[in-house]
């Protein structure tokens, strides 16, 4: 009779075991699309069977384990890194594209082609006024579109460094929550065992891993600890460091002590965190503000290129004006400079070239002294510029107008690079996510074939419940 009971007991609770198991997979199936879960799986354990010592067997559960694979997860973070730093760089470089336009109707090109067509025309009519009116006018266009790129990239720079604030405090928002998440887990003692929390921390850390890189470690107490560059971190326990950006501190020892400077990103401890930066959607903005704009406005150590491009070329205006008379006398009147920019800050020539307000027409100096002398020896020089063949007129060996070109063309250059980058991190986040998937995404194929599996045991268990039931009821009527 004893027997009879602790097999039915036996019975009644490997029901209550099958009812975990699939309680578990209904679980799996109902977030077969949430964000960040790995498929759980509940294992059954044999309970001993000794009839001597009165043993009866049976089934139990094991430990609740997770499907998740860190390997898996951390290559998903990587790939998904660097599609934010190639989806940031073609937005960033397609603003900057924007800025300079290579048609030749508007802009700089549009500018520089009417000025070298204007002084063309006033070579072939030297006392011309209008035509004299006329080189003027058009100087005053070059030197305004250069203020005007001038300014565009100023205010590109300052864009980019608003979206690295806002960059910076979602980096810091997304740390803060993992850290409310492990603040629980040890407030719990859970271990970090729990599915669902679970789910939301990696579900966390993915969307965090499109702004900058990082590695995650979860702790033997079930936290998940947070560092950048190997070494430094963002969050142990539930302690968290936060980050913050902000322009350098003024640096006189370079050779442009006055030059814009650059961003910056710290620790909460006060380590410099830029140079270490380079992946996310951080990175990206970063590389922009610190080293594709300086490129062209200057920084610390270089005066920029359209700075230098607006520096040559009035130079060599000016030049070829002051060598010139505008009479021949007697005694010779010599010519007047044309152009003006700011000469104590060679990073700041392009914003604030201008065209001196005291020349008129009848200052522009129009005869060469020579020898030879050459009536109209200026107009000519300043039309050589379009198509120079002396290396005074060249700027590192081109024209002026093929530097500005060669400018143009590097950004559609890199934009095209970002482009094919961001097509080819498209598909390696994607092949990551399927490899993820493979390792700990929830099967529904899988999951309905143990929904069969113990639809049957249950079923089979029902019966030998029943066997035993009307066993111990015959039991006790013959017993009575």
């Amino acid at each position: 009779m004893a027997n009879l009971l602790a097999s039915l007991l036996s019975s009644a609770h490997a029901l209550s075991v099958y009812d975990q198991v699939l309680a578990v997979t209904q679980n799996n199936v109902a977030n077969a699309s949430t964000p960040g879960y790995a498929a759980q799986t509940l294992p059954l354990e044999a309970m001993e069977l000794d009839l001597s010592t009165g043993a009866s067997g049976g089934v139990t559960t094991g430990q609740l384990q997770s499907a998740r694979n860190e390997y898996a997860e951390q290559a998903v973070r990587e790939q998904n890194s660097a599609l934010g730093q190639q989806q940031q760089a073609v937005n960033s470089f397609s603003s900057l594209q924007s800025l300079f336009d290579i048609s030749g109707n508007i802009g700089m090109p549009y500018a520089l082609n009417q000025f070298f067509q204007s002084v063309s025309a006033w070579g072939q009519d030297p006392s011309n006024q209008a035509a004299r009116q006329t080189v003027l006018s058009n100087a005053a266009a070059v030197a305004q579109s250069f203020q005007s790129a001038a300014h565009g990239l100023q205010n590109l720079a300052h864009d980019t460094e608003t979206q690295i604030h806002s960059t910076v405090d979602q980096v810091n928002s997304l740390v803060g929550q993992v850290e409310t998440f492990n603040h629980q887990i040890l407030e719990t003692g859970s271990g970090g065992n729990d599915p669902g929390m679970d789910a939301q921390i990696h579900a966390t850390l993915e969307n965090l891993s499109q702004y900058i890189s990082f590695s995650a470690i979860k702790q033997d107490d079930g936290t998940t600890s947070i560092s950048v560059n190997g070494t430094t971190p963002l969050l142990v326990g539930d302690h968290q460091y936060t980050i913050s950006a902000g322009l350098a501190p003024a640096n006189d020892s370079g050779t442009y002590p006055n030059a814009p400077a650059v961003m910056q990103l710290r620790t909460s401890a006060g380590a410099d965190i830029t140079n270490a930066t380079t992946d996310g959607q951080l990175g990206a903005l970063m590389n922009m503000r610190n080293v594709v704009l300086p490129s062209y406005l200057g920084d610390n150590n270089q005066a920029g290129d359209l700075n230098q491009m607006a520096k040559a070329f009035a130079d060599r205006v000016n030049q070829l004006l002051t060598a010139g008379n505008i009479s021949d006398g007697p005694p010779p009147q010599p010519g007047v400079p044309l152009f003006q920019y700011d000469t104590t800050n060679d990073t700041n020539v392009a914003a604030t070239l201008t065209v001196d307000p005291t020349v008129t027409p009848d200052q522009l100096a129009v005869s060469t002294p020579g020898p030879p002398y050459v009536s109209n020896g200026v107009p000519l020089g300043l039309s050589n510029l379009a198509t120079p063949s002396t290396p005074a007129d060249e700027i590192d060996g081109v024209s002026f107008t093929q530097f500005y070109g060669n400018m143009a063309a590097d950004i559609g250059r890199q934009l095209q690079q970002a482009q094919g980058g961001q097509r080819v991190q498209q598909s390696l986040v994607a092949q990551a996510q399927n490899q993820r998937q493979q390792f700990s995404g929830v099967d529904l194929n899988e999951e309905a074939m143990i929904v069969v599996e113990f639809q049957r045991a249950y079923e089979a268990n029902s019966r030998l419940i029943t066997v035993l039931d009307q066993l111990t009821e015959d039991t006790i009527n013959i017993l009575q």
